[in-house]
């Protein structure tokens, strides 16, 4: 293989992670509070000999957009989004989780969790505790929760140290390996989750994009693959 198809081939590879990360976007628009997601592009020179290089480019980063998404009004006692930068503390069997996803309810043992059934921690790391029977709740802006006037604990609304290292998993939840601290600036609200941040139109566009690129780099291929074997086929006859 030739080095403008060893070229094509990280072009189409390139562009195949991207499809597959826009298709993602597409399907989680109505995701609560998913992040959109995209890829960044790195490019790799290497000397071929003197006065000429061999070029590459390998789309093999993924980046998160943390742009605040729309906030939709459900009323729901135990519905929360977060107004500003921060992020809810959750507990899985992996270890201490954040998310943006704050549509929680109590489960039989008065532990607020996630749709999912994993638990809501306070800043201090402690799962946060309903009491069966508590009356009407409500929460302030930092997340302290009260049932009737009376104090139950608190959400912890965090900030990484690192948000640009967070690792995503499980396609709300991210993995903060640098750290995070509580929140100063970040406002909780009640009765509202955080709608995805996915931009659908543009994501739309970007996908016929990407798919007219490939389909390029596929007849670019498929020309140079044809251009071998003729080549190939003379080289025979005249032998």
């Amino acid at each position: 293989m030739d080095n403008a198809s060893y070229i094509t081939l990280t072009r189409q590879s390139g562009l195949l992670k991207e499809m597959q990360v826009v298709a993602n976007n597409i399907a989680n628009a109505a995701t609560t509070g998913y992040r959109q997601e995209g890829v960044i592009f790195s490019e790799y020179v290497k000397r071929v000999d003197e006065g000429s290089s061999l070029s590459m480019g390998q789309g093999n980063v993924r980046e998160t957009s943390f742009t605040q998404g729309a906030l939709a009004q459900t009323g729901g006692s135990f519905d929360f989004a977060i107004e500003g930068d921060g992020f809810f503390l959750i507990e899985t069997p992996a270890g201490e989780r954040l998310t943006r996803a704050g549509a929680f309810s109590p489960n039989a043992e008065g532990d607020l969790v996630t749709m999912d059934g994993l638990r809501v921690l306070d800043p201090g790391g402690a799962p946060v505790f309903v009491p069966p029977g508590a009356g009407s709740i409500s929460v302030s802006g930092d997340g302290t929760l009260s049932a009737d006037g009376v104090l139950i604990g608190q959400l912890g609304v965090v900030t990484p140290t690192a948000p640009l290292d967070m690792v995503r998993e499980d396609g709300v939840m991210f993995r903060a390996d640098a750290g995070y601290e509580p929140s100063e600036t970040a406002r909780v609200l009640q009765g509202f989750v955080e709608n995805s941040n996915v931009e659908a139109i543009s994501q739309l566009a970007r996908m016929i994009e990407v798919q007219r690129a490939y389909e390029m780099g596929q007849s670019f291929m498929d020309s140079e693959h044809e251009r071998v074997r003729r080549a190939m086929e003379a080289l025979t006859k005249t032998s």
